[in-house]
């Protein structure tokens, strides 16, 4: 199942962008509060239990340049997924998106398709507002 969060204009330079993305421990600054507890983290993993008591765990799977950031799910994720942040030079500013690749059967893909695009559209937002 792969999904494509909504694309966005930062702004603040790629680099600054990308740095930021690359630590693990600023996703916190992305995520829903008041439906993500007890967020860990170091600088290239993280996890945290969303609503419904299921732990998401997030490992940093490599980069290429300040292009594409990849991370994986780590042990505790209850399927296995890749995650791509996408972010392109935009002059000062910089343009960018996340793309989810999971493996999910088709009963659990209508369980979790709308909320896993909310979410990965409010990250790409939350972004955005983080370097406003």
């Amino acid at each position: 199942m792969k999904i494509n969060s909504q694309t966005v204009l930062v702004s603040a330079p790629q680099q600054e962008v990308f740095d930021f993305l690359k630590d693990a421990n600023n996703i916190i600054h992305l995520l829903p509060q008041d439906k993500v507890s007890d967020f860990k983290a170091t600088k290239d993993e993280c996890s945290f239990k969303v609503q419904g008591g299921v732990i998401i765990s997030l490992i940093h799977d490599g980069e290429e340049g300040t292009d594409k950031l990849f991370m994986k799910s780590g042990e505790k994720s209850p399927f296995p997924f890749r995650l791509t942040i996408y972010t392109s030079d935009k002059s000062d500013q910089t343009e960018g998106k996340i793309e989810f690749d999971g493996k999910v059967n088709m009963f659990l893909k209508m369980m979790v398709e709308k909320p896993l695009t909310n979410l990965f559209d409010y990250m790409s937002k939350k972004l955005q507002e983080h370097f406003a």
